[in-house]
């Protein structure tokens, strides 16, 4: 990741943490640095975020982990689904039965099976139509 500076004028200084606006509540939100830089928002240094003031009747709210590493960007679940789907493709025509688990009816889960799993995301079959 490239570090990013401080976006106040004439700071060169390494950004901790990015602030935002929530312009309907009036409210300033400064939290830990964002993995990627927000359109709209701004990174600041350490100084910066310490002297950091609101607008008459706006409420600074400021986030715990300012200065700490930001948290990695999570997988995308469209693109997790994606590679789910296209392994399935690639399975051979006979896929074992796995029944799912959850809080559906038991009835109603009788013709499902699950053709992929990947992490918290299943691709699943009803068992009476033909697949393919």
């Amino acid at each position: 990741m490239a570090h990013r500076r401080c976006t106040k004028a004439g700071c060169s200084t390494a950004a901790v943490a990015t602030l935002t606006y929530v312009y309907a509540d009036s409210t300033a939100v400064l939290g830990p640095l964002a993995p990627e830089h927000i359109p709209g928002s701004y990174d600041l240094c350490r100084t910066h975020c310490e002297n950091l003031s609101a607008p008459r009747g706006w409420e600074v709210v400021r986030l715990p982990e300012i200065g700490s590493t930001p948290p990695p960007v999570p997988d995308d679940d469209l693109l997790a689904l994606a590679n789910a789907v296209r392994e399935v493709g690639m399975l051979p025509e006979e896929i074992p039965a796995t029944p799912v688990t959850g809080p559906a009816d038991p009835a109603d889960q009788a013709d499902i099976v699950v053709l992929a799993e990947k992490r918290h995301l299943r691709v699943i079959a009803d068992g009476e139509r033909p697949r393919g």
